[in-house]
């Protein structure tokens, strides 16, 4: 059997295949911490918690938690992703490190999950993986898609920006607003958004002119305003129609540094500006576009909130595009 090794940061994660027996998982600290006494704890109930997923997808039967030391909202959210797309665990061994947070709790990024949905071919064998965090007893407390490892450096480096917790934050909620896509979770991505949030979206429209006899195409972008009422009534559309969605956020690289994907507020502290490359793709549609979100964190620990979705069309024919900043920054909508 052959062995594949990954190094990432803080603790060490050894996973054995469980597509057949189960899935054993090897939790260490890194060597110069001391060792809480829940870290082997957490490594046994992620290992019981993928050696089901395994046995589930193995057998085509649901993911059963009861007996689980796993928590409501991590229960939740793997139901709903197993609804539209089964997934399993298809490595022997993997070394992963991961974070030893100040207050207890553990969280472990990059473990590799394979989709498999049912009766349907898009996005079968495709990989994704997982971020899972347990509190300070070793209980699994969530889990949700990773962002890419660019995504996450890039998110990481905003430096002043945001001081480390703002950082987990944001990073915390880009995870979650892409799972709730890829999970389908229409109720969960309207409580992101305020109630007059206000949503933009660009199309290409395509017009023939005839100039001496010869015909020109010329392509512009149109954009179109939409109530959030509007938006999820479209959204739950495209939920119903396809069996899984893949949305994956990368870093935008032209036209400056893919280091500026997050600005914020010089007057409101809350309010942040998030700009990212958004790929869509499922069996019935694909696209490529740039998507900004106006956060608000509140100051208090109250949840973050959307007021502002913008999205425009990265190629205009075959031309690739840069972010419009009237509609990709915070002055465009007159925060400075």
């Amino acid at each position: 059997m052959r062995r594949i090794t990954v190094l990432f940061f803080l603790i060490l994660f050894s996973v054995i295949s469980g597509r057949a027996d189960g899935v054993s998982v090897t939790l260490t600290t890194y060597e110069y911490e001391s060792r809480p006494a829940h870290v082997d704890i957490a490594s046994q109930n992620l290992s019981r918690l993928l050696s089901e997923i395994n046995r589930a997808q193995a057998s085509g039967s649901a993911v059963n938690t009861s007996g689980l030391n796993i928590s409501s909202l991590a229960k939740e959210t793997i139901d709903q992703i197993w609804k539209s797309a089964p997934f399993y665990v298809d490595e022997e061994e993997i070394v992963e490190r991961c974070w030893l947070f100040g207050d207890g709790t553990l969280m472990v990024s990059h473990i590799p999950l394979i989709i498999s949905p049912v009766g349907e071919d898009f996005g079968k064998g495709s990989f994704q993986e997982a971020v899972v965090e347990f509190d300070k007893r070793g209980k699994i407390s969530d889990f949700r898609f990773a962002l890419s490892a660019q995504m996450s450096e890039s998110m990481e480096r905003i430096g002043s920006i945001a001081s480390k917790e703002q950082q987990m934050i944001i990073l915390k909620n880009v995870e979650y607003f892409r799972t709730a896509y890829n999970r389908k979770d229409i109720n969960y991505i309207e409580k992101m958004f305020s109630d007059d949030a206000l949503i933009i979206t660009g199309t290409v429209v395509e017009k023939c002119t005839k100039v001496d006899g010869i015909i020109r195409q010329q392509n512009r972008v149109k954009y179109t305003k939409q109530t959030k009422e509007q938006y999820i009534a479209n959204l739950k559309k495209a939920f119903l129609l396809n069996k899984w969605i893949d949305v994956q956020f990368e870093p935008i690289q032209i036209g400056g540094s893919s280091d500026q994907v997050v600005s914020r507020s010089t007057t409101d502290p809350t309010k942040f500006g998030i700009r990212l490359k958004q790929t869509w793709r499922s069996s019935r549609y694909h696209d490529e576009g740039y998507l900004f979100l106006l956060w608000e964190i509140p100051e208090d620990g109250g949840d973050p909130i959307i007021h502002v979705r913008t999205w425009q069309p990265c190629y205009v024919g075959n031309e690739l595009v840069e972010p419009d900043p009237e509609i990709s920054t915070l002055p465009g909508f007159g925060i400075p």
